[in-house]
């Protein structure tokens, strides 16, 4: 069989063993909202709830016998993870998963049910991956990629052999999410040999978009830093055969911000009672811009609804979130006079709406600053409520797309610190794991204050940190080795207007 011939390779693929044929479903309520048909694969419905074992399982079982027999090692923090375990459970054969440090638990254990053989090492899935490298190297075990080798991108191509087999009327585009590109591979692979008509269009998150740089650049890059909170597709380079199909055969790549992931996870809950995890839920946020932006209507479109291995813990954040992504709330500051009547005569002219949040600070004796958010249908609302409070002499700022407002300054409105001299601000993400902090203060030099310290974890495998701290101007060449030294991924916010208003 040739390497390249896709079609052969998919139609050849051994995923039913382990795999189920996953229903193609109408989602009544996103139909309604984007005015096409709008088709949901329910890959949360496999029995690891991720399309993942396909992928794993057709590459375990090509494998020669007397290879298989040693074992196989994958570098994994979940779904990929609990793919290789099942497909070993099925085969008879020992598997090793070497998953980061800062694995939740509720992953791990996933993985143990399934007997295989879990080693914790490094904090990124790059330290991991290099670790089980060198360790299937040293102990001859077969290594099960998670998207980078063609039996694996086949396994995740049987998805599309379903969906056209399922749905032989007229398909306008196919939305997938992108991570290392092994599932958007496969299905384009399928898809434009067969149909090329149907446009095949991958999305990423806005901070973690290594195939739409890679592409946009016509070379693979390496991005330094990853977002974390779709982890399933956090992937900081992607693979080398999944970049070259994707050149050839994707049409476009959207990107979605973490709000818009959030409404999708929102959006599929109310339509199928099934909560997905961010990763999961990717395409349908890409399905969504895709509607809006184009304007189409009438079309029929297909997300894969990927996976559904959702932390409980960060539905807290899931649910703040979602109503920000779908413009259904808005986040405003808002100066009023300080003087008896001013603040009842705010409360006025936000009429009837549903007040989600409020917070009040005395800031002098002229004036007082409000953080409220505020429930309103889209956006068009969101503007004319902050023309009539502007129009009554009110200065009104729009926070709702402003990531420092809605993670940290929404909990820390407490007042300015006039006294503190040379404050700058930072916005970091810490892995969650012991040490992590005590990493970030030992890295520091002892003459810089922290002045400021807001933490907020939202179940995912690392915790939003906003920091303030003194550091004399002579000293920023010294803060900048020290941001390279500590590692975090990291946001200045000194500039940003919410923490001027409310904090600086």
């Amino acid at each position: 069989m040739k390497k390249n011939d896709y079609l052969e390779r998919i139609l050849a693929a051994r995923v039913y063993d382990v795999a189920v044929e996953t229903p193609l479903e109408i989602a009544p309520a996103l139909s309604a909202r984007t005015g096409s048909r709008v088709l949901l694969k329910r890959e949360d419905m496999q029995p690891v709830f991720s399309f993942k074992l396909r992928g794993a399982y057709n590459k375990m079982v090509h494998l020669p016998a007397a290879v298989l027999k040693r074992g196989v090692i994958a570098a994994s923090a979940g779904n990929h993870a609990q793919g290789v375990a099942l497909a070993a459970q099925r085969l008879g054969c020992r598997a090793t998963i070497v998953m980061p440090v800062t694995t939740p638990q509720i992953k791990i254990a996933a993985v143990k049910a399934r007997g295989a053989t879990v080693l914790l090492h490094g904090d990124s899935y790059d330290e991991a991956y290099t670790h089980a490298r060198a360790l299937g190297r040293r102990r001859r075990l077969a290594f099960v990629h998670p998207y980078d080798d063609p039996d694996v991108i086949a396994g995740q191509g049987t998805i599309a052999m379903e969906m056209l087999r399922q749905h032989p009327e007229p398909i306008h585009a196919i939305f997938v999410a992108i991570g290392g590109g092994g599932l958007i591979s496969g299905i384009a692979a399928y898809v434009k040999r067969l149909r090329p008509e149907i446009k095949v269009i991958g999305v990423e998150p806005e901070d973690a978009d290594a195939m739409y740089r890679s592409l946009q650049a016509g070379r693979r890059v390496k991005l330094a830093q990853v977002g974390l909170f779709a982890d399933g597709v956090a992937v900081k380079l992607v693979g080398r055969e999944t970049f070259r199909l994707c050149r050839e055969l994707v049409d476009d790549v959207m990107l979605v911000n973490t709000d818009a992931i959030c409404a999708a996870i929102k959006d599929v809950f109310e339509d199928t009672r099934v909560v997905l995890e961010p990763a999961g839920a990717l395409a349908i946020a890409g399905l969504k811009a895709w509607a809006a932006r184009s304007g189409a209507r009438g079309r029929t479109l297909v997300a894969v609804a990927s996976g559904a291995n959702m932390n409980f813990d960060r539905l807290r954040f899931v649910a703040e979130e979602a109503e920000l992504g779908e413009k259904r709330e808005a986040i405003l500051a808002v100066t009023i006079p300080e003087r008896p009547g001013s603040f009842r005569a705010f409360c006025s002219l936000i009429g009837a709406r549903n007040i989600t949040e409020f917070n009040y600070r005395f800031a002098d004796p002229q004036r007082a600053h409000v953080f409220v958010g505020v429930q309103v249908h889209d956006r068009k609302e969101t503007d004319r409520l902050i023309r009539k409070l502007r129009r009554r002499g009110l200065k009104t700022l729009d926070f709702s797309d402003n990531e420092l407002a809605k993670l940290h300054i929404r909990h820390t409105v407490g007042g300015h610190a006039p006294t503190v001299d040379d404050e700058i601000l930072y916005r970091f993400e810490f892995p969650e794991r012991p040490g992590a902090l005590m990493r970030f203060l030992t890295a520091m030099r002892s003459g810089w204050n922290i002045s400021l310290f807001h933490y907020r974890n939202h179940g995912a495998d690392y915790g939003r940190v906003l920091v303030g701290m003194q550091v004399p101007a002579a000293d920023k060449r010294k803060f900048r080795a020290f941001l390279a030294k500590v590692g975090y991924p990291f946001r200045e916010e000194t500039r940003n207007p919410a923490y001027k208003l409310f904090l600086g």
